[in-house]
């Protein structure tokens, strides 16, 4: 019954920030007085409701999804090798460290702006969000090795237990709890790169495009509407791979 309670009191109080901030939104719209410039919520949703029910925009959102997951998958997993490679060599971890401070201090337009001299439009996205997830996944794969119980190693050591099960049982959990938290992160980070990266590369069908098209036509409720397309996936993923980690790691 309490837990019930405090989940109301949760959502009851989401729902009150979420009021808040879509009057702060009602009245700035209201105060400039000019759809071009700041669209209000209402007008936003209706052209958010109306994109929804052409072909075209679910074509658009699932051709960005797609780049951006594939980026992502590829940075995580590069990420991970890259940082158990630099686990067991420590050559392998002086030249990669430099490399991944070189690549998390860079612009992410900076990035983009390269690419797009040397990759076709349609990967920009896709490398352009495996770089977002690799140097972080890379950085708390580390972390989590060097974070391990040493106790726990010396008793593996103690009644000899086999490599394998020292990586699964004493390593993996250590890991673990500092690959979650970077996995969860890392999606939120790809999913806004790749975006930003359509907006400058303006793939074929890609929701970057239809922002830059927008703002050219100085259709702010459109592009309005894409932001919070944007917005409303980006939480969507996180809370659902956040459940997913759970419930594996559970």
């Amino acid at each position: 019954m309490g837990t019930e309670a405090g989940k109301l009191k949760k959502t009851a109080a989401a729902a009150g920030v979420a009021a808040f901030w879509l009057l702060v939104w009602q009245l700035l719209a209201m105060l400039i007085g000019k759809d071009v410039v700041l669209s209000p919520p209402l007008t936003v949703f209706r052209t958010l409701v109306r994109l929804m029910g052409t072909g075209e925009f679910w074509l658009t959102v699932g051709a960005t999804f797609l780049r951006i997951l594939f980026g992502y998958g590829f940075g995580a997993a590069l990420g991970l090798g890259l940082g158990l490679a630099a686990w067991k060599s420590g050559i392998v971890r002086r030249l990669l460290a430099p490399f991944m401070s070189v690549v998390r201090a860079t612009p992410v337009a900076s990035f983009i702006i390269l690419l797009l001299f040397l990759a076709r439009n349609q990967w920009i996205p896709v490398l352009i969000a495996a770089l977002m997830v690799m140097p972080l996944i890379w950085a708390n794969c580390l972390k989590g090795i060097e974070e391990t119980d040493r106790g726990l190693l010396e008793m593996g050591q103690v009644f000899e237990l086999s490599r394998r099960w020292q990586i699964r049982h004493i390593y993996g959990p250590s890991v673990r709890a500092f690959f979650l938290p970077a996995a969860v992160t890392g999606l939120g980070l790809a999913w806004k790169a790749g975006v930003a990266a359509e907006v400058l590369a303006a793939p074929e069908h890609s929701v970057g495009g239809m922002l830059y098209r927008a703002k050219i036509y100085l259709e702010n409720p459109e592009m309005l509407a894409w932001t919070l397309c944007v917005i409303l996936i980006s939480l969507a993923l996180e809370t659902l791979l956040k459940r997913l980690l759970q419930k594996t790691n559970g």
